[in-house]
């Protein structure tokens, strides 16, 4: 699965909407926030900004985001993987958290290590600039 594979699931409503196009132009942010009941920029800045990780799972609707481990290049000895929360509807530092995990293999088995506070700060950063900047795309569109 790819990022671009992930979409909403057709709405249940008698609607002829066909599901939520969160990758493309076609509708507008304000009915995707109404539909999803997250914030459809924070969703795809955390989409985009994690897409360097491989994805296991994305739920449009919880706002859960969550990708299996990656080893960076060049580095043998350990691990990351990442969980994003996209928690409401706001363009903010309240409605996005994100947890970092890191293993160290030793002795052959990977083992839980700390990970720096500034990591996971740096990756919500990121995730914040990027929704912005995807906001402001779609605010100069229309």
């Amino acid at each position: 699965m790819t990022i671009a594979d992930v979409s909403a699931p057709p709405r249940d409503d008698g609607s002829n909407s066909g599901g939520l196009n969160l990758f493309g132009t076609s509708q507008r942010a304000e009915d995707a926030n109404a539909r999803l009941g997250i914030n459809a920029f924070l969703w795809r800045g955390a989409l985009d900004t994690l897409s360097f990780m491989p994805l296991a799972s994305a739920d449009p609707y919880g706002g859960v985001i969550n990708t299996d481990w990656y080893q960076p290049p060049g580095s043998t000895g350990e691990r990351f993987k990442a969980t994003a929360y996209v928690l409401g509807r706001q363009l903010s530092t309240t409605g996005l958290k994100v947890t970092i995990f890191r293993q160290v293999l030793q002795n052959g088995q990977w083992t839980d290590a700390p990970v720096s506070p500034q990591t996971t700060t740096d990756i919500e950063s990121k995730i914040l600039a990027r929704a912005r900047q995807l906001r402001a795309s779609a605010t100069a569109s229309n």
